[in-house]
């Protein structure tokens, strides 16, 4: 079964489907409300995800970072982000992203 990269306006979205329409009908049902932007069959059957395209080339794991933070500041977001930015020296947006994506991984 082929695998899609599906982009909408809200999501990246890997799936695996028979072919194009059954990949379109797979985010229409879980993203209804997304308007489809580009579907892409993938050329093999793996999805690779560059860190240096999401801007991981440090030698610090922001998300073990991340996590240390959230367990110091008990999961208080805002303490967490100022700690992260202490220790890490990036900018509040740059904290915040990477707090918020923690959070929602469930440190």
């Amino acid at each position: 079964m082929p695998l899609y990269e599906v982009e909408t306006n809200a999501h990246i979205i890997i799936t695996w489907a028979n072919d194009e329409q059954a990949a379109r009908k797979v985010v229409e049902e879980a993203y209804p409300h997304d308007t489809l932007i580009r579907l892409t069959r993938r050329p093999r059957d793996t999805w690779v995800i560059s860190k240096a395209a999401l801007g991981i080339t440090e030698k610090i794991n922001p998300c073990a970072t991340a996590r240390d933070c959230l367990a110091k500041a008990a999961g208080d977001k805002l303490h967490a982000i100022r700690l992260y930015m202490h220790e890490t020296g990036v900018d509040l947006e740059q904290a915040r992203k990477v707090i918020e994506s923690n959070m929602v991984m469930g440190w």
